[in-house]
Formats: C-alpha cells, structure tokens, sequence
C-alpha cells in the first residue's frame, strides 16, 4: 500500500502543473483515489514494480538498456539541425532524406511504439521513486 501511496503523491501534483482549472484538478485527483482500490492501479503497481526491480539490477545490460535507448533517439530528434541546414542549401535533398525517413519511421508497427512509450514512462517514474526514497 506505501507503494501506491508513493505514486498518487507524485501524480497528483503533476495533475495541479497541467490542469490549470481548479475544479477539473479537483475531479481528477478524485478519480486518481477512487482509482486507488481498483485492479488497474494494481496492475500499473506490479508493471512499475518489475521495471525498478529491472534498474536496479547488477547486471549492465539490464541496467542500461533504457537510458542507450533513450540516448539513440535523443541522437534522432538532434538530427534535425543539420537536416533544417541541409534544407537551406538543398531542399531537394532533404526533402527526400526526410521522405525516406518517414517512410522507416512509418514501417515502425504500433505496438513497438507502445512498448517505447510504456518504458520510458515506467523509466521515469521508476527514477522519480527512487529519489524520492533516497535510492538514486
């Protein structure tokens, strides 16, 4: 239960920096507790659960595995400098790197973008615990 606990303290403020309305922050800090007895809060408790078992594990590929993910697409979005520079001097060119790109970037199925989605939130979140209880 201190689990859960740690989690809606940490969402419920994140709820007050986005939703500037007071009422509607009220309302979804309501349906974040009444969510506190509910088998999907339960879930997310043991998917979250697993992903800091994961970071902190001994074992260096385990450990790294997200943030080298994280670097590589952080390198992708970085390369758009030198492609809005290559565009300034030959559009035709980078229009089509770009035309190719999204032609890759579109072959990507969904359920691998999910799964990116889901670990770096389950990432995130399982650092944002970790400092919060002193760990990392």
């Amino acid at each position: 239960m201190a689990f859960i606990e740690t989690i809606i303290g940490p969402i419920a403020s994140i709820i007050d920096k986005i939703i500037p309305d007071k009422g509607a922050a009220a309302e979804a800090k309501l349906r974040l507790i009444e969510l506190e007895g509910s088998q999907e809060l339960k879930a997310i408790e043991t998917r979250l659960g697993a992903i800091v078992a994961e970071a902190n594990s001994r074992d260096p590929w385990t450990s790294r595995a997200r943030p080298s993910f994280l670097y590589v697409i952080y390198v992708i979005i970085l390369a758009a400098i030198p492609m809005g520079i290559l565009a300034a001097f030959t559009p035709e060119t980078a229009e089509a790197i770009a035309r190719g790109m999204n032609a890759y970037l579109n072959g990507i199925p969904d359920p691998l973008l999910a799964l990116f989605g889901t670990g770096y939130l389950g990432y995130t979140a399982a650092r944002q615990i970790g400092k919060n209880k002193g760990v990392a």
